[in-house]
């Protein structure tokens, strides 16, 4: 077949305009504009078409105009016009990924950067079957969320949009942690063992359990806590008799490779860890357990190097050390992964102290100061727990949330950072979220979880998980 020839017409310009035909209404722009897209989307090709096409002819598109008009605005300004308030994210998210700039369009529909002095409830979610959450996981890079309910796993993407329910084989999970792609491990109380389930395929893919050959009692080991590194993931075992350690597991292969710090929990100092952090820039676990009684509150912080399998620093509480506040022992510890920082919070006085972790020592704790009369505690701590997530604490009083943020020192900033230290006047306390505002109509805070710009927190005795993020006001793109 002889290829016609085709008369030589100009090379497209960027500013040569292309008209579009999108469900019946007209619209005209600029090859440049269309250009903006990714090189393999629709929108793209579109403005690369053949000259020997009529340009006065609109190329046709059979999709819904309005939503277009959205996109062909955020074309033109990176910016979401204010009519995109007419549409759910949902609406925009499908046709965005039609024209091929989903993408785009995501970057610009996130959240602005998390501030916790002025962040927002915008939304709570609520699983359609057993709507109390018993677990749940956030997405570190998108703020998506997995969220446990009963024995089911409920997954929620980066627009909150439901994306699937996954049924697993135990009734109730108690721990779970996402620990690459589309794989999440699970724990129960009432079943024992490390579970991988895959939402790719809604499979069970393996499971890790702790036994010994030589000792008949290690059995029905339950899983308390979970962490997870590049290549590996971190689990405590409890058995029965009350014996503990944490497992290293291979996240290639699944398998169990390596036992830390192996204890009977006969009393407080030897419980089994009720909270892990992998801290990647020294490569320890930090671990911590904490109960309270008649007499208070008592517990344990141990860091772990998990290639030698052996504990390199700890500490007990109620301590005796000066910056320790002697009986005034951790309600809660947390660790900021960023800054390689420490927090507790104190069960008596509710005061929270940090820790450096490069610098520990035998009394490492610089308790924060608050300057402003109005915002230091009036209450303690029995009830509080703590949260560390883009160098921010947050800290929970009473049903109310408070967040402490992280200022910039009057001293020389780069002689700070050489020096690495940590002051108690290097953070200001703000309120996030007022018991009081609320007439006590919502539940303590049993857990929280922050994941890409968000902030998740789940209550006692309430559906749903709450969803916070900054408001738009502090300098957000998007108008969603």
């Amino acid at each position: 077949m002889e290829t016609q020839n085709v008369p030589n017409l100009p090379r497209q310009q960027p500013n040569d305009r292309i008209k579009l035909n999108v469900g019946g209404k007209l619209f005209e722009t600029t090859i440049s504009t269309l250009q903006t897209s990714a090189p393999d989307s629709l929108l793209a090709a579109l403005s690369s078409r053949t000259h020997n096409q009529d340009p006065e002819t609109p190329i046709f598109i059979d999709r819904d105009p309005e939503i277009f008009s959205v996109i062909l605005s955020f074309l033109r300004s990176n910016r979401l016009p204010s009519t995109a308030r007419r549409f759910s994210k949902q609406e925009l998210a499908e046709e965005a990924l039609y024209y091929g700039v989903d993408a785009e369009l995501k970057a610009a529909m996130l959240p602005p950067p998390l501030s916790g002095i002025d962040a927002l409830l915008i939304d709570t979610i609520r699983p359609t079957s057993d709507g109390f959450p018993s677990a749940f996981t956030a997405g570190a890079g998108d703020g998506s969320v997995w969220i446990a309910h009963g024995g089911q796993i409920s997954s929620y993407d980066w627009n909150l949009t439901h994306t699937g329910t996954v049924r697993t084989h135990v009734d109730e999970i108690t721990a779970i942690r996402r620990v690459w792609g589309e794989v999440a491990a699970v724990a129960s109380d009432n079943g024992a063992g490390l579970h991988f389930y895959d939402f790719s395929s809604g499979r069970h893919v393996g499971s890790a359990h702790w036994t010994d050959s030589s000792d008949v009692r290690i059995y029905k080991a339950r899983v308390v806590a979970v962490t997870d590194s590049s290549d590996s993931v971190f689990a405590s075992f409890d058995v029965p008799h009350r014996e503990n350690c944490i497992l290293r597991i291979d996240k290639s292969t699944l398998q169990i490779v390596g036992e830390i710090g192996r204890q009977t929990a006969s009393a407080t100092k030897t419980m089994v860890p009720g909270k892990l952090t992998y801290v990647p820039e020294s490569g320890m676990i930090v671990g911590s357990s904490v109960s309270s009684g008649a007499f208070g509150f008592s517990g344990y912080i141990r860091i772990w190097d998990p290639r030698l399998r052996e504990v390199i620093w700890e500490v007990n509480e109620p301590g005796s050390g000066r910056s320790s506040r002697f009986g005034d022992s951790f309600a809660d510890v947390d660790v900021d992964v960023d800054e390689s920082a420490m927090f507790k919070v104190c069960s008596k006085s509710g005061d929270v102290a940090m820790a450096d972790l490069r610098k520990l020592k035998d009394d490492p704790w610089v308790y924060l100061e608050e300057k402003n009369p109005s915002l230091r505690n009036s209450g303690g701590g029995e009830n509080s727990m703590i949260h560390c997530y883009r160098k921010q604490v947050f800290v929970t009083r009473d049903r109310g949330l408070e967040v402490w943020s992280r200022v910039r020192e009057r001293e020389d900033e780069e002689e700070l950072r050489e020096s690495r230290s940590l002051r108690g006047s290097s953070y200001r306390k703000n309120y996030v979220d007022k018991a009081e505002d609320y007439n006590g109509e919502r539940g303590m805070i049993r857990k929280m979880e922050g994941g890409g710009d968000r902030l998740f927190v789940s209550r006692d005795g309430v559906e749903g998980i709450e969803v916070w993020e900054s408001s738009n006001l502090s300098g957000a793109v998007s108008v969603l």
